[in-house]
């Protein structure tokens, strides 16, 4: 297989297969399956380490994407933010101090599926591919924002030209290819995850809020049947 072909199979191959996965299956599961659309909470099981882990990951994932996303769509407000340093930097500290909360938030919620007999018996095959997904995605990321500074900047320049050009059926992958292999990977992550998306339970974030990031703990009591008798 030759360079120049297994980079056209990262790059352009595999994003296709994968949105055209993610956008076909997300439809057909919510007309077949509609009530598959949910997080399937074990926080019934276990509440304490499931505030713990859950409310981190939730924050941190949330800020991240978005960010990518607005670096995506508008490329070329984030670098006329960055022309002032003070600003480069404070946007740079904030994507690594929410990339290290999603992932101390993702760590403690594999530990608790680990660790916790009952929640784990509710753990399928596909949780833990996507948890491990998640979990190399989320290193990537955090080390190339320690190792590969000023992501936002070279973002903005390589990744959303990159970007924009598969989604006008158009791509052109001749900066991506030149990138590290850690970002690379990176990339290839992103869009296999997108493309498991419909596949698990994350598919809920399409169609139902997530209230339960700001809203008070709940109480759940377990009656016994000599509770109810009396």
């Amino acid at each position: 297989m030759s360079q120049h072909f297994f980079d056209q199979f990262l790059f352009v191959v595999i994003p296709y297969i994968c949105l055209f996965t993610f956008l076909l299956m997300s439809i057909y599961r919510y007309r077949v399956r509609p009530f598959s659309y949910s997080s399937l909470s074990s926080q019934f099981l276990e509440n304490k380490h499931h505030f713990w882990a859950l409310v981190p990951f939730h924050y941190g994932i949330l800020v991240v994407t978005a960010g990518h996303f607005l670096a995506f769509l508008l490329p070329r407000t984030l670098l006329a933010w960055n022309s002032r340093p003070w600003r480069l930097y404070v946007l740079e500290i904030s994507a690594l101090v929410f990339g290290i909360l999603t992932l101390i938030g993702l760590v403690a919620a594999i530990m608790r599926r680990m660790n916790n007999d009952r929640v784990r018996m509710v753990t399928s095959r596909m949780d833990w591919l996507l948890f491990f997904m998640l979990l190399v995605q989320t290193v990537s990321g955090v080390s190339i924002a320690l190792f590969y500074r000023w992501g936002s900047c070279w973002f903005a320049t390589i990744m959303s030209p990159y970007l924009w050009s598969i989604f006008q059926l158009a791509p052109d992958i001749t900066f991506v290819v030149a990138m590290p292999w850690l970002i690379k990977l990176h990339i290839v992550l992103a869009f296999l995850t997108i493309g498991l998306f419909p596949f698990t339970r994350l598919v809920h974030v399409l169609v139902i809020p997530n209230p339960y990031l700001w809203r008070k703990p709940q109480v759940v009591r377990w009656y016994s049947r000599q509770e109810e008798k009396m």
